[in-house]
């Protein structure tokens, strides 16, 4: 992997949107999601693939490089196939390595990346063509149905979650921090 300064721009990672301050519940629960999207795409901004692919937060192994391949996993898994039902593949998951997300950094990061925002589209996509947040897909993992609103708050926890994970890991690679 080549170690090619400034990878990732300020620039490629553009502006967060604004939180909303008033809006229906469609219109706060997007915005918020795609503010936490945003600030994960600041935290990985600027760094090389070496940097993206260190974990440097010991004992850890976590990187943002695993992180970028968790998220877009569970974009995938939760908008696509437990909400949509697509019938599409797990990404960076087998039952035989379930945690090759985080362990298996094979691959550029920028390719991580594109798939990461690939998987934001679609959801987003999935989101605005549904007609309400009541809107049920069936959940495979508990064979229950589940409400776009439920994948929606979830996707914010798990967000925020790892948010909090990046901000330690892009301080402890160089320093930076907010965002």
């Amino acid at each position: 992997m080549a170690d090619t300064p400034q990878f990732y721009s300020h620039e490629l990672a553009g502006d967060r949107v604004e939180r909303p301050l008033t809006g229906d519940e469609r219109h706060m629960l997007t915005s918020y999601l795609d503010w936490q999207r945003d600030t994960f795409r600041l935290k990985c901004a600027g760094l090389t693939p070496a940097q993206l692919s260190t974990p440097a937060v010991e004992p850890s192994k976590l990187t943002l490089h695993g992180l970028i391949r968790h998220l877009a996993g569970t974009e995938r898994w939760w908008f696509r196939m437990q909400f949509a039902g697509e019938d599409v593949e797990l990404l960076y998951y087998s039952d035989d390595d379930p945690d090759m997300d985080f362990d298996r950094l094979d691959g550029d990061p920028a390719e991580a990346l594109a798939v990461w925002e690939a998987e934001c589209a679609r959801s987003r996509e999935i989101v605005a063509a549904a007609a309400s947040f009541d809107d049920e897909g069936r959940s495979w993992r508990y064979d229950k149905p589940v409400s776009l609103r439920r994948v929606v708050v979830g996707m914010l926890c798990e967000y925020a979650r790892h948010n909090g994970h990046a901000d330690l890991l892009r301080e402890r690679i160089d320093g930076a921090t907010g965002h």
